[in-house]
């Protein structure tokens, strides 16, 4: 799943002026825990200003929320998803940074997507992504094995389907954070060492 099958198109947005008492408001009218940050012109950044932002800079020191305004607590420029991203990655995205909530943004705000949202919507029960990735990664390296066989263990067609199979296996191990002892096409250089045996001397001439 990509992050434009779970977000929330209805973004509630607030200005930088606005009072965070008027942010406050929001948050309850709706039931949520971060209000995005309009844009002053096209070249500009979102923000957001959340619940945490709130809590901790406003609430926790016993100020006035009708005297402090939205620019002064807000994060600008904010972490934004691609509508395209997949669900993992996003994940991981908002963990990483210790946010709960990001909005989508494709040149304009598409909606919103949360942990809650990732949690609630994903299909990372049925579908989880290292088991997606191991099936991809078992078809390319079939197509690597029937490529190679056909236009030749050194050649160019051959040398690129590996490459592919390399990317993804990287990916993998990336996910799973494992290292990889000998990648497949290493494995694959093993048993045609006279198609390869040049290769490691061009790689290191060529730097």
């Amino acid at each position: 799943m990509k992050v434009a099958d779970i977000m929330t198109t209805e973004v509630v947005t607030i200005r930088n002026s606005a009072t965070v008492a008027e942010a406050v408001k929001q948050m309850r009218r709706h039931s949520i825990q971060a209000v995005i940050v309009d844009r002053n012109h096209e070249e500009d950044a979102y923000g957001i200003v959340t619940v945490a932002d709130i809590v901790g800079k406003v609430i926790a020191f016993g100020q006035d929320t009708r005297r402090r305004r939205v620019y002064e607590i807000m994060n600008k420029p904010c972490i934004v998803l691609n509508p395209d991203l997949g669900i993992e990655y996003a994940a991981r995205l908002l963990a990483s940074a210790g946010i709960h909530s990001a909005p989508v943004v494709q040149k304009s705000l598409l909606g919103i997507v949360s942990m809650t949202d990732i949690l609630q919507q994903g299909d990372f029960i049925e579908r989880p992504q290292t088991l997606q990735l191991k099936e991809r990664l078992q078809h390319l390296e079939e197509a690597a094995h029937q490529t190679c066989y056909q236009k030749g263990p050194g050649s160019q067609a051959c040398l690129d389907a590996w490459a592919k199979v390399d990317a993804l296996e990287a990916e993998l191990a990336h996910q799973q954070a494992e290292a990889i002892e000998k990648t497949a096409f290493e494995s694959y250089m093993d048993d045609y060492p006279e198609a390869f045996k040049d290769r490691e001397y061009d790689a290191w001439c060529g730097g």
